[in-house]
């Protein structure tokens, strides 16, 4: 009983901004956000995505293929990588998110749309997140927040949707893979890319490639690790990832942790 009243203050939260503008990713958060909106506002509610060379294609796509199931309007914005980013400084997040939700606050404005919202819950305040700060700064609404959704929540919601994300491995931009103050290039991008979706392909997911130079260090979730306690499948990976530009490759025998990158600044 909590849980459905849950749903229905973010139903009567959404209801009452009467014409949204989501900054949809296709991610967990985001697609039970937006099918909440569709649901509540029909036609006015947009979803909007960001393509970028720092967001895997195949996220797009999958984004894409959602808002289509979904019947939902869904636009998109090209950004190339900002120049203020270029070598990945420690403030990176936070400047990345003040250009992508001006951009995005535009984008709805020319819609005739005065709401930007996104699908920032509790959980999140719970990591180093300095994105937020610029999300509070351009007045972006976050409802999951505001009410205290948990990912557990939304995860369990989604699940009685019949949303395909609701068991979705939580998916970081692919900038989080390279250490602060490095150069950002979109070959490193592409590299990283390719690795993590041939990765997927074995059945492993929650997985990370940390770009260290020449050097490919693997995450995957402490479960996992015994998966590839075998010859025959490190060397696959091995070859295949200095296929895709790495000269070296590495299994990090801790496993994947949050923001192990931040740890190392």
């Amino acid at each position: 009983m909590i849980l459905m009243d849950k749903l229905e203050s973010l139903k009567d939260y959404i209801k009452e901004l009467g014409k949204v503008a989501i900054a949809f990713s296709g991610g967990v958060d985001s697609t039970f956000l937006l099918k909440v909106c569709g649901d509540v506002l029909g036609e006015n509610a947009v979803a909007i995505t960001i393509v970028s060379p720092y967001i895997p294609r195949w996220e797009i796509e999958e984004a894409k293929e959602l808002t289509g199931k979904l019947n939902l309007n869904h636009q998109f914005i090209e950004v190339s990588i900002p120049e203020n980013i270029k070598y990945n400084p420690e403030d990176r997040c936070y400047l990345c998110k003040k250009q992508i939700f001006t951009l995005l606050k535009d984008k709805a404005k020319s819609l005739g749309i005065d709401y930007i919202i996104d699908g920032t819950n509790l959980d999140d305040t719970k990591d180093y997140r300095p994105g937020m700060k610029a999300l509070k700064e351009l007045e972006v609404k976050s409802p999951l927040l505001d009410l205290e959704f948990t990912k557990k929540d939304i995860r369990g919601y989604s699940k009685e949707l019949n949303l395909e994300t609701w068991s979705k491995p939580a998916y970081a931009c692919l900038l989080t893979r390279l250490q602060v103050g490095e150069e950002i290039t979109e070959e490193k991008l592409r590299k990283i890319e390719k690795s993590e979706r041939y990765l997927f392909s074995l059945g492993l997911t929650g997985i990370r490639v940390r770009n260290h130079g020449d050097l490919a260090r693997i995450e995957v979730q402490p479960q996992d690790r015994e998966k590839l306690f075998n010859v025959d499948i490190m060397n696959k990976i091995s070859e295949k990832l200095k296929e895709f530009g790495f000269k070296y490759v590495t299994l990090d025998m801790s496993g994947y942790k949050m923001g192990s990158l931040n740890k190392e600044k």
